[in-house]
């Protein structure tokens, strides 16, 4: 659970974050230790990096995919099945996405 001052704290870093204003990296270590933990804050942060790469402007379905928070625009996190193994691909998933 977030307090109220880390999660002001949390919007006000991705707002930054989706604007391609500059983040510094004791900011984005703050960011990414709360996403590792909670769904939530792992969610704005997804939605942030896409408002990142979409400045342009955006269809009613990608606006539907970025507020649902579904699909990835990440260049970086697209499976590649000639240059990657798919158990390496999902090491990288946050903590709370593992099985039980």
């Amino acid at each position: 659970m977030l307090t109220t001052s880390s999660r002001l704290r949390i919007q006000t870093i991705l707002i930054k974050l989706s604007k391609g204003e500059e983040v510094t990296l004791p900011e984005r270590i703050y960011i990414n230790k709360f996403a590792d933990r909670d769904q939530t804050v792992s969610a704005w942060l997804s939605k942030a990096k896409q408002l990142q790469n979409k400045k342009s402007t955006l269809d009613s379905l990608d606006n539907l995919i970025t507020d649902l928070g579904i699909g990835s625009h990440d260049h970086d996190n697209i499976y590649n099945p000639d240059q990657e193994d798919l158990g390496d691909w999902f090491s990288g998933a946050p903590s709370w996405l593992g099985r039980s």
